[in-house]
């Protein structure tokens, strides 16, 4: 008889396998009311919900936030001495956590030398490539970068070893930036014309700079009585030498009525007092004197390459460094895979697989030589994912925002794929995304909400992609909503007319936009939407550019200083209580002194993150006791900015604190769906979406008839699309004219007019493929655009 055989017990689980969970309880971080939430490990889990209700705070602010802190507390205290320091945020448990990778979608430095390449290093890798191979040599990979200058320097050094003694000594360092623009590609050349009327004396007031009065200290007093000048005679009738000191005098102190004063020529104090700063944070008014003031032509030197000449003879198979850096990097990929050279083999490798990651991503049309701040949100968020693409980490979080902005649909797919990609690695991937294409990839679903800022802030759904659709969640409903093509379309009033456009990959294209209606121009990512619209509509008076530029701001900045609303409700106050308007700002003389204003306390403990804790005297009212006893229509200033934009639209709309020229900008604010901010809140605490629309929301005041928006989609739900639906609408209604360029189904269907921009991106894109409506648009089908809408709208 056969011995029976014992059937094997399985193995007891190992205790390290119990770990495959992320946990989280009691997150309090912004609007997160104690939420508590288990997500798997190694899986690609969605988070979704209206804009503002608690994603990224949940997301961002949590999660990876605390694995970024526990990784620097790894490293010794002099290395945390040099990284930002971090608090820990306000949540009870965080556990589970791996290291946390994150891609988010900061749009990306726009210092003037930073490019796709520098960004990326595929620039540093290119460069030690010529430094070896490049013909005739030049020196080593500092020769071919325009961030480094050449040096040269020779003098006497004291070599202190046994005896002192003096040795001469010569130093010199081949660099590779241009001398003449310093490495930009582009010089500035200032207008003197818009600088002062040179038929007049200083002393008749010349200067039309804005705030040089004729009295005023720096123009009269210093330029009239400086001795360098005669400030009575015409500007035009300088001699030679007055005219050099007028204008580029190095600074120098010179005595005015018994007070010593420098005295500078007047272009270097304008490129000090207006151009060294940013653009965006400008008063309108300096803006536009900027604007016309100063001028920007391409380097005549370099040619717009910012190299050397010699950076530029050094030549690989008849290629410089400035040809490679200005190729498609498609193009450039190929080209790098043609160079076979034993002695650089590991180089040509690193360098190859950087370069196909980009086209792999759907950035092979950009170029290396592309400046990193005129790439979209969408195109940083995906250069930034290029160095994650072929790592061989594993266990890692990756923690992604909106990674299909500024994707058209054709284009999702492949990102999807991407993320998928690297969950199948034995990844955790983390997104917080909108739209229902990328939603649909999702092993695991979290829904926050149910609605935004304090109305948001808990878990409504969790669980799969089935059970969202069946919930009765706002996402769950809205999951398949369609927007349907429209029956009657508008008649344009006229057309704003663009010919032989050329900028960027644009091939000489003529076009003319409907005025009037809703027009919207779409088109793959990078097949050229944004050269046509903000490259080749004149950006004049009647033209307000409303793009996805950053909001400038402090912790100290809200909605309610950002909008200008603060400006007639603090002359209000001032007006009902006879005392200066400067007493209810926060950043002025109303300010709570212990605090200065900010309503904290920061206390800095070196290496270790800052604490901060409310202000004990103004209870993190920020205002001094005193001002907090005026007050309009019983409301003292801080409760008024504690107010959302709905109750406060409705306290300055009537009775007592009326107030036309604050419900104005109120209106608008709710308008664009933040009626739920409250108009104190740092601009620092806002989520991408609500950022745009508070932009959106100052706009709507301006005097312009031409409304140009780029995907004002960004960070918006799907039920909030449909407000901006409305919200465009009434703009056409009430006489504007709106272009979009967009990428989202639903505003496409919605739209009077559409172009579409293709085949496909970079070489192959700058020509129209469609002009025409929407129902035209699906009826034809002949563009990748008109093949996913008519599929949207299921046609």
């Amino acid at each position: 008889m056969a011995p029976r055989t014992k059937t094997p017990q399985p193995p007891a689980p190992h205790a390290a396998d119990s770990h495959d969970l992320i946990r989280v309880h009691g997150a309090r971080e912004n609007n997160l009311k104690d939420v508590s939430i288990e997500l798997p490990k190694r899986r690609l889990t969605v988070f979704t919900g209206v804009s503002g209700s608690g994603k990224s705070s949940l997301v961002f602010a949590t999660i990876a936030a605390e694995s970024q802190r526990l990784i620097n507390e790894t490293y010794p205290a002099f290395v945390q001495g040099f990284m930002p320091s971090q608090a820990r945020p306000d949540v009870d448990v965080l556990d589970g956590l791996t290291t946390a990778i994150i891609v988010d979608q900061q749009r990306m430095g726009s210092d003037p030398r930073s490019t796709v390449g520098t960004a990326t290093d595929a620039n540093a890798m290119l460069r030690i490539l010529f430094s070896r191979l490049g013909k005739p040599h030049i020196g080593p990979p500092g020769a071919f970068a325009f961030n480094v200058p050449s040096v040269t320097a020779s003098g006497a050094i004291t070599v202190e070893r046994g005896n002192k003694k003096a040795v001469k000594a010569t130093f010199s360092r081949t660099g590779g930036m241009c001398p003449r623009c310093e490495g930009r590609g582009s010089v500035s050349d200032i207008d003197l014309t818009q600088l002062y009327d040179d038929s007049k004396s200083i002393a008749e007031g010349a200067f039309t700079i804005p705030g040089w009065k004729s009295d005023s200290w720096w123009t009269v007093r210093i330029y009239a009585e400086s001795g360098f000048l005669d400030p009575n005679k015409p500007i035009a009738k300088f001699t030679k030498r007055e005219m050099q000191d007028f204008l580029y005098k190095e600074p120098t102190k010179v005595k005015v009525e018994g007070s010593t004063l420098t005295f500078e020529g007047l272009i270097p104090k304008i490129q000090k007092s207006f151009l060294s700063k940013d653009r965006e944070a400008m008063q309108p008014h300096i803006r536009e004197f900027v604007d016309r003031a100063v001028t920007f032509a391409t380097c005549p030197e370099c040619e717009g390459t910012r190299l050397t000449e010699g950076a530029r003879s050094s030549k690989i198979k008849k290629i410089s460094i400035a040809d490679a850096c200005s190729m498609e990097i498609r193009d450039l990929a190929e080209w790098v895979r043609g160079l076979k050279e034993p002695s650089v083999a590991p180089l040509l490798e690193a360098l190859q697989q950087t370069l196909d990651s980009f086209v792999e991503i759907g950035l092979g049309y950009l170029a290396l030589d592309r400046p990193s701040g005129t790439l979209s949100g969408g195109e940083a968020q995906r250069v930034k994912m290029i160095r994650h693409l072929g790592s061989s980490l594993t266990d890692v979080t990756y923690v992604f925002d909106e990674p299909t902005i500024g994707l058209h649909p054709h284009d999702i797919q492949r990102m999807n794929d991407l993320l998928l990609r690297l969950r199948d690695k034995g990844n955790t991937v983390l997104v917080v995304e909108h739209k229902p294409e990328a939603i649909a990839i999702a092993d695991h679903v979290v829904d926050l909400g149910p609605g935004a800022g304090t109305a948001g802030g808990t878990v409504c759904f969790e669980g799969t992609l089935e059970g969202l659709r069946a919930s009765d969640t706002v996402t769950g409903r809205h999951l398949d909503d369609r927007a349907v093509l429209k029956d009657e379309v508008r008649k344009p009033t006229g057309a704003l007319e663009i010919r032989g456009a050329t900028a960027h990959n644009l091939q000489d294209v003529d076009v003319d936009i409907p005025l009037g209606v809703l027009t919207v121009i779409t088109g793959v990512a990078g097949s050229g939407k944004s050269s046509l619209v903000h490259g080749s509509i004149p950006a004049g008076e009647n033209v307000i550019s409303v793009d996805q530029s950053p909001i400038k701001g402090s912790r100290r900045s809200n909605p309610a200083t950002y909008t200008g609303l603060l400006e007639p409700i603090r002359k209000a106050f001032a007006k009902a209580n006879g005392v200066k308007p400067a007493l209810f700002s926060a950043n002025s003389e109303g300010a709570c002194p212990t605090c200065n204003g900010a309503g904290v306390i920061f206390t800095d403990l070196g290496v270790m993150a800052s604490v901060s804790s409310p202000c004990e005297d103004c209870e993190g009212k920020r205002f001094q006791p005193s001002v907090l006893d005026y007050h309009l229509g019983g409301r003292d200033i801080s409760e008024v900015l504690a107010m959302s934009v709905t109750e406060a639209e409705e306290f300055f709309g009537s009775g007592e604190a009326a107030l036309p020229a604050a419900h104005k900008i109120l209106d608008r604010l709710a308008d664009v769906g933040l009626g739920y901010l409250s108009l104190g809140q740092p601009l620092t605490t806002l989520s991408g979406g609500e950022r745009q629309r508070l932009k959106l929301a100052t706009h709507m005041g301006d005097k312009g008839g031409v409304y140009v928006l780029d995907e004002p989609t960004t960070g918006l739900h799907l039920a909030d699309v449909e407000q901006l639906l409305g919200l465009l609408d009434r703009l056409v209604e009430s006489g504007k004219s709106v272009i979009v360029i967009e990428h989202h189904q639903a505003v496409m269907a919605h739209a009077d007019w559409i172009i579409d921009l293709g085949p496909g991106a970079g070489h192959d894109g700058g020509k129209i493929v469609f002009e025409g409506t929407p129902a035209d648009l699906v009826a034809d089908r002949s563009t990748l655009t008109g093949e996913h809408l008519a599929e949207y709208v299921g046609e």
